[in-house]
């Protein structure tokens, strides 16, 4: 499988019962591109490894309790409009399991191995200014 934005090897994450419906469709599992960010559903989980959020950034969280909320808010981050709500309930369960997700943002856009499919540096302002 291969990320249909930029055609890198994505991540397969395990959504918990709790995030679902921020998943693309409800997903149990879904796949994120570490290099691009994007997020899309997927049927099968292929195997049940833990993912290696590594793979992101070195600035990314790689306890899944931390990564999985902040992977959701940034998939759905294309549209703020539509997904406010959503994107605000997982940057401030990240923040509750013990990560800064706006750090995080300031650091992936700094990170030149990082291609966002979004502009990220000016969603990194918008979305502070939803949280503040």
């Amino acid at each position: 499988m291969a990320c249909p934005e930029c055609g890198s090897d994505p991540l397969l994450l395990s959504v918990p019962e709790s995030y679902r419906e921020y998943a693309p469709g409800e997903a149990a599992v879904v796949a994120f591109c570490p290099d691009c960010l994007a997020l899309e559903a997927v049927d099968d989980a292929g195997g049940s490894a833990a993912p290696d959020f590594s793979r992101v950034s070195d600035a990314f969280p790689t306890k899944p309790d931390r990564a999985i909320p902040l992977a959701l808010a940034l998939g759905l981050a294309s549209s703020l409009a539509t997904n406010r709500e959503a994107i605000e309930s997982l940057l401030r369960a990240t923040e509750r399991a013990g990560a800064d997700p706006l750090l995080v943002i300031d650091r992936l856009v700094a990170d030149p191995t990082v291609e966002p499919a979004i502009d990220l540096e000016r969603r990194a302002h918008q979305l502070e200014q939803l949280l503040y």
